[in-house]
């Protein structure tokens, strides 16, 4: 699908960390994801580590609510099984205490330690829609919500992407950087890789640099990345 002209966003001018994650095509349920750094916002990105495999939504990537401008169709929305395409903040941690600590002291991000009565809400009827909350501090008022301990690893450790920031209801809800469930599977929306890649990211995260993310499309990229400053990427 074309890209309509989008705005370069001024989020980018003072991120110096970017994790770029490029897909095939929009209907592509796993891409390559790249870290990006700068020394200061005005010098150019500079490639970081080698690239890493990640898996997407099962039904590949629509354009979510970040911070770029209001995109074209396709949009995300709640249950599509498509992770966000877009430009979108990195503004907090969570996981396992033990894989939290792990990342040293202090960490460079605001950590959330995981435990049995922690929610993610999805639930658009919610007025905790899009939110992580504790259950013991709120009025329970959703039909539809993940716990955030599993039995799994897939919440071991992990990076919130604040994707739809207002929490408008139905365009898409909790999105994470997150353990993936096996090499190659896909996931219900969010972005996965192995768990020791997923704690090194983490580790490398640091909020004094603005972490973003940008996924999008290999030739939706290719069409932006002159105008928003980027550096080329090859096709995944």
């Amino acid at each position: 699908m074309p890209a309509a002209p989008l705005p370069r966003p001024p989020a980018l001018d003072q991120a110096r960390q970017l994790l770029r994650v490029l897909a095939p095509d929009w209907d592509a349920s796993s891409g390559t994801l790249q870290r990006l750094a700068r020394t200061t916002s005005g010098s150019s990105w500079q490639a970081e580590g080698a690239p890493l495999p990640v898996s997407l939504g099962r039904h590949g990537l629509a354009w979510g609510l970040g911070l770029h401008a209001a995109p074209p169709a396709p949009k995300k929305q709640e249950g599509d099984g498509r992770s966000p395409a877009g430009l979108f903040a990195i503004p907090q941690l969570f996981g396992q205490a033990q894989a939290l600590a792990a990342l040293g002291q202090p960490a460079r991000l605001p950590c959330l330690p995981c435990h049995r009565n922690l929610f993610a809400v999805d639930d658009p009827a919610s007025r905790h829609y899009n939110r992580i909350v504790d259950g013991r501090q709120v009025t329970r008022d959703w039909q539809s919500a993940e716990a955030m301990e599993r039995d799994d690893e897939r919440y071991a450790i992990g990076a919130v992407i604040a994707h739809n920031p207002a929490g408008i209801p139905g365009a898409g809800s909790c999105i994470f950087l997150h353990v993936h469930g096996g090499p190659g599977q896909p996931t219900a929306g969010c972005t996965a890789a192995s768990r020791e890649q997923v704690q090194a990211l983490c580790a490398w995260l640091d909020g004094a640099a603005n972490p973003l993310l940008l996924q999008l499309p290999a030739g939706i990229y290719a069409q932006l990345a002159p105008a928003w400053g980027l550096p080329p990427a090859q096709t995944p």
